[in-house]
């Protein structure tokens, strides 16, 4: 014989949950906040302020930073199964990472004049093989081929105010290794080196807010805080010798 719960058993597991189902959409509603982000970061790239662009989309890629886990934490598939948090996430991070990158180099003269346009079209396109990628992710939480993370390129060229002619190179060849199948970080999903890499990816977003807060129009970071400008280099330095480690070690659990 079955045994019948009393309505206040009932009621208690009815109110969990709802409140699992609330904690659900409360995550999606998080990844969705992405979006006004991207939203404020054009606004100061048509006000033509570069900087302000650029610590909005830091903004966007702190919450995509803490999405993913907390996705998993409430189970989002299980109690908001009508929505794709994946496919929200993808929408989001296409504008942020590829679309309003692309927009800034091409307000901003990051590339020689007349390349703009170009490479602003190149920069979408083949970002959209990465997108569209279903291999994009490695089975050890790595990316295969550059992860279309242009905000973070823009960002390189802000900080080291690099020659356009530089930039445009750089922009190629980057695009070429979205199909290339070379292992690129997932700072916060790497099992090997885990917590020297969680440490680094802490002081590299230190170092990159001083680096932008700090800047001065016409004035390059490297001269005007040195200090913080090659400890940013030095531990870039350190994700790339990590990319390149990953990638030539061959299939690992790094």
């Amino acid at each position: 014989m079955s045994k019948v719960e009393s309505p206040g058993v009932t009621a208690r597991r009815l109110a969990r949950l709802r409140a699992r189902v609330l904690a659900a959409w409360a995550v999606h509603a998080f990844t969705a906040s992405g979006v006004v982000t991207g939203l404020l970061a054009i606004a100061a790239l048509i006000a033509g302020d570069f900087r302000l662009a650029l610590l909005w989309l830091g903004a966007a890629l702190l919450i995509d930073g803490f999405d993913g886990p907390m996705a998993r934490k409430v189970r989002v598939t299980e109690f908001a199964p009508s929505m794709d948090g994946a496919i929200l996430d993808l929408v989001i991070d296409y504008l942020n990472y590829t679309v309003i990158p692309a927009l800034l180099v091409y307000r901003f003269g990051l590339v020689p004049s007349g390349f703009a346009i170009p490479t602003a079209a190149y920069i979408m396109m083949t970002s959209l093989y990465c997108f569209g990628n279903r291999d994009m992710k490695t089975s050890d939480n790595y990316f295969q081929g550059f992860p279309a993370v242009w905000n973070l390129v823009v960002l390189y060229f802000y900080i080291t105010s690099s020659n356009p002619w530089l930039n445009l190179a750089v922009v190629l060849g980057l695009g070429i290794l979205t199909f290339v199948p070379m292992k690129f970080v997932h700072p916060f999903r790497v099992r090997t080196y885990r917590g020297l890499t969680l440490v680094m990816t802490g002081a590299w977003a230190a170092l990159t807010l001083v680096l932008v807060l700090g800047s001065e129009t016409g004035r390059a970071p490297a001269l005007t805080m040195p200090i913080a400008y090659w400890a940013f280099i030095a531990v870039s330095l350190y994700f790339l010798g990590l990319c390149l480690l990953r990638s030539f070690k061959g299939p690992q659990t790094a």
